[in-house]
């Protein structure tokens, strides 16, 4: 990393983070809500407080079987990392979800921030793969993955309830045995671009 790039930092999402995380959900709704999940028909839609959704993600997070992050820029709020559906006994499994601050994409920040928390569930919480599942038309999401050398492995049409139907995603995933050092690693190594990096 240089000197100029910026320094990103994952740490446990808090009730805290409440004022920083509705502001940036504010300003970038145009700029998410293509991508972000919703409730279909029958389902509970009533709204979620931050307060609840802290509270019930750390609920999770004390079984075990989510792991929420934060984002922070420079000390900034800067959007989230979420390892969700955290499965244990033979398959060691869970899958990758995030989202950022339009402000700081298109900065490296988000390769960075999935490889840290990817690394921590390959070597604090020993998982054993991670899948990360993109709207084929999420071209910025699909450019992480890519900076990242995770390979495709599959595509699942009307797989999840996002902006308003049920929409068809590409699957991408990685095991410990193909980061044996970590993807953080691997992207620094790459100089922030690990598809170009020989294999």
């Amino acid at each position: 990393m240089s000197g100029t790039d910026p320094v990103v930092t994952l740490r446990p999402l808090r009730r805290r983070d409440a004022h920083a995380w509705r502001d940036a959900r504010r300003r970038n709704a145009a700029w998410l809500s293509p991508w972000d999940a919703t409730v279909p028909p029958g389902g509970d839609a009533r709204p979620t407080t931050f307060k609840t959704l802290v509270r019930r993600l750390s609920r999770a997070a004390r079984r075990g079987t989510t792991y929420p992050f934060v984002i922070e820029v420079d000390g900034r709020f800067a959007g989230q990392v979420s390892i969700n559906n955290i499965v244990r006994g033979s398959a060691q499994f869970a899958s990758v979800g995030y989202w950022i601050d339009q402000q700081f994409a298109g900065r490296g920040v988000m390769p960075r921030a999935v490889a840290m928390a990817v690394d921590h569930c390959f070597f604090t919480a020993r998982l054993h793969r991670l899948e990360i599942c993109i709207r084929p038309e999420n071209t910025n999401s699909l450019r992480v993955v890519e900076k990242l050398g995770i390979r495709e492995v599959g595509y699942a049409p009307r797989f999840l309830h996002i902006d308003g139907d049920w929409r068809d995603h590409r699957i991408f995933a990685v095991t410990r045995e193909e980061a044996p050092r970590g993807l953080l690693a691997r992207l620094e190594e790459s100089g922030g671009d690990a598809s170009a990096a020989p294999s």
